[in-house]
């Protein structure tokens, strides 16, 4: 076991950089790390924005039937607050596990994120437990599209954006307050857990159940982590690495494909 080992470890990411290339299966689990490194600020933490910032309550799927255009107004202003100016893009932490993913190596990277930059950042196999804030559902028929010109409608005073088709109310596409997380995707999430030799867990607290309790589902095989801090795992993991993921997932990307 690597405890508490730092991203320069080149014995490490050289060992785990071997088990990647010799298994049969592997995923990656990311968190709200690898969007913070993108100018994203994350919800919970010192910094989060859930307490001082917004109120949970008022992101609670009651909020959003009872009061739909009150919580719309509110919807907006937490995407204003949560994109950094000039938008947010891949970054290298994305980018490198896009390179493992479309050369076979990782099966999915399975993400609790909302931020769609994974699959803008090339991975093809994107299970997104927690929704995708760049779409909108109708609760009426339940049509999907991109967001931002349904927020944009917001902006000009449509409150609740309404359905063009049967007029219902368009919801973001992501779970709210509430909510469970979609069955499918989070029985997918698992049984991949279950089947892989290697589940790299970057960029999470790992406290957010249920998908915090995914590598709890490994059957065998080895757990790395990579997270600036210690999480509940890192007693049980093979390699328990505290760094930036946007150093150790290239390092790792260019260790396993070299």
């Amino acid at each position: 076991m690597t405890e508490g080992t730092d991203g320069g470890d080149p014995d490490a990411l050289a060992a785990l950089a071997s088990e990647l290339r010799e298994a049969d299966r592997a995923i990656a689990l990311t968190g709200a790390g690898l969007s913070a490194a993108s100018g994203i600020p994350t919800f919970r933490g010192d910094d989060g924005v859930w307490g001082d910032v917004f109120d949970e309550a008022d992101f609670h799927i009651r909020r959003f039937t009872d009061d739909p255009a009150g919580f719309w107004t509110d919807r907006l202003e937490l995407h204003e607050h949560m994109t950094p100016e000039g938008g947010a893009g891949p970054n290298a932490a994305h980018e490198a596990l896009a390179e493992l993913e479309n050369a076979g190596v990782l099966d999915a990277v399975v993400t609790q994120n909302t931020d769609g930059l994974h699959a803008a950042a090339g991975t093809e196999s994107v299970i997104e437990l927690h929704g995708n804030s760049e779409r909108v559902v109708c609760r009426g028929c339940g049509r999907t599209t991109a967001a931002e010109p349904v927020r944009e409608r917001v902006r000009e005073g449509e409150r609740p954006p309404e359905c063009e088709a049967c007029g219902g109310v368009y919801k973001p596409d992501v779970v709210l307050f509430g909510e469970l997380l979609p069955k499918a995707d989070l029985r997918k999430a698992k049984n991949l857990a279950r089947a892989s030799d290697v589940v790299v867990a970057a960029g999470s607290s790992l406290t957010v159940d249920p998908a915090a309790s995914i590598p709890s589902h490994q059957q065998g095989g080895s757990l790395a982590v990579v997270n600036l801090e210690s999480t509940r795992y890192s007693g049980r993991a093979e390699y328990d690495v505290r760094a930036d993921v946007t150093e150790v997932l290239p390092a790792l990307a260019e260790r396993v494909l070299e």
